[in-house]
């Protein structure tokens, strides 16, 4: 009982954090988009964070700009996306556009010397990420700040997971994300090819991102894509479900599965699993003449939305066996479940509660970036950026879909 009320208390402060006395010189963000993602990924964190305020919104449509800010308390409605990048007052622009419409606008707001909270997927394709975190107005002195929002990182659940994980002796890794059938409807904006849509752009982003972290390398090919197509309105260039094999060096594997379509009765939670090859271990209590081998498994449940629930179970194999002919003397497994909702519970001193989002996690960082203080060193870096969008490219090359095209036209 006392378990289900620390769940229940946790998500209701996770979503009702206690709003803060903000500083007398806060940073101010402008929101480009009224984006359903905006009251999770920053409006509720910045309700904690003493240092943000959420100054103004810009979208296409001024009315629904306008019944955006009433919804959620935004003081100042903009006439267009220019508007908002050249209001002095700005100090930052969260961008949670269409994937197509990133580079375009990220790009602006750069140019204009705002720093940058760009959703993921951070662009279109690796040629925009290419250009865009790798552009002068990132290195000039007193640069903005641009940082690639792959929240889930940031959360002290993904530092304890990568710490079960002894990433040279990975041989093989999985991704798998099932939404249920009518969450995403044919005519949301994740199935417009021209604006870079699919589901591998969504779902699949998030595996791609976490094997290269697991592997700790780029994959060198995809070496299989089988994609499910939408249905109509959406387009047909666009996958409703996807299932992808990428090779890291040495020969180790990793896969993705993802779907916006399995029957409600069959959901599952968003699962990591990560096989280990065999490999000795020393053990002082064994006979010379015996070796201690462990062979692991790691899986994580809900590293998407750590915070309404999490769990690692770090499963570990051993045999002692002879070490001449390698004949088994004894095998056991023994196994450790954990969750976490803050640096404490995993032996760190960082700043947290357990009832922050990974969001709000990742908003602590940005701040520190922004202000220029040393943070816990937890970012994404612009060569991550770039090559996480590669990895993107290959799985879409190889799917027959082909990459994500860059959206040209003009839109304010």
């Amino acid at each position: 009982m006392a378990g289900l009320f620390t769940f229940l208390h946790r998500n209701y402060k996770a979503s009702n954090p206690p709003i803060v006395p903000k500083s007398s010189d806060p940073i101010r963000f402008g929101i480009l988009g009224a984006a359903n993602i905006g009251p999770d990924a920053l409006f509720i964190p910045a309700r904690s964070h003493p240092e943000v305020v959420i100054q103004a919104v810009a979208a296409r449509d001024k009315a629904k700009a306008k019944a955006y800010a009433d919804k959620h308390g935004i003081p100042v409605v903009l006439d267009s996306y220019d508007a908002l990048i050249n209001d002095a007052s700005i100090d930052v622009v969260y961008i949670a556009l269409p994937n197509g419409l990133h580079f375009q606008w990220a790009l602006a707001a750069l140019e204009k010397g705002k720093h940058v909270l760009l959703e993921k997927p951070s662009v279109s394709n690796a040629t925009e990420a290419e250009l865009l975190f790798h552009s002068p107005l990132l290195s000039k002195p007193g640069a903005p700040v641009l940082l690639d929002a792959v929240h889930y990182n940031f959360h002290p659940t993904w530092q304890y997971f990568m710490s079960q994980i002894n990433q040279t002796d990975v041989v093989y890794a999985s991704h798998t994300v099932l939404v249920p059938t009518g969450i995403i409807k044919p005519t949301d904006i994740r199935y417009n090819y021209d604006l870079a849509g699919g589901a591998i752009m969504d779902l699949g982003s998030y595996g791609i991102s976490a094997l290269r972290a697991i592997f700790a390398a780029e994959p060198e090919s995809c070496v299989e894509c089988t994609v499910k197509p939408t249905v109509p309105p959406a387009s047909e260039l666009c996958d409703a479900e996807y299932t992808a094999k990428l090779q890291f060096p040495g020969g180790a594997i990793g896969e993705i599965r993802g779907t916006y379509d399995v029957p409600w009765l069959k959901f599952r939670l968003p699962n990591l699993e990560v096989l280990h090859r065999p490999t000795e271990v020393p053990d002082d209590s064994i006979e010379p003449n015996q070796v201690k081998i462990r062979t692991r498994k790691v899986v994580f449940y809900g590293h998407m939305f750590a915070t309404i629930y999490n769990r690692i179970d770090t499963e570990d194999t051993f045999e002692v066996r002879n070490r001449d002919d390698q004949q088994p003397i004894k095998k056991w497994t023994e196994k450790i479940s954990k969750s976490a909702h803050s640096f404490r519970e995993i032996g760190m001193e960082q700043p947290g509660e357990t009832y922050w989002k990974s969001y709000r996690y990742q908003l602590e960082e940005f701040v520190q970036r922004i202000k220029g203080r040393s943070g816990n060193g937890i970012w994404v870096s612009a060569d991550e950026s770039i090559a996480q969008m590669k990895a993107i490219d290959m799985v879409y090359a190889k799917s027959g879909f082909g990459v994500r095209p860059s959206h040209e036209r003009q839109v304010s």
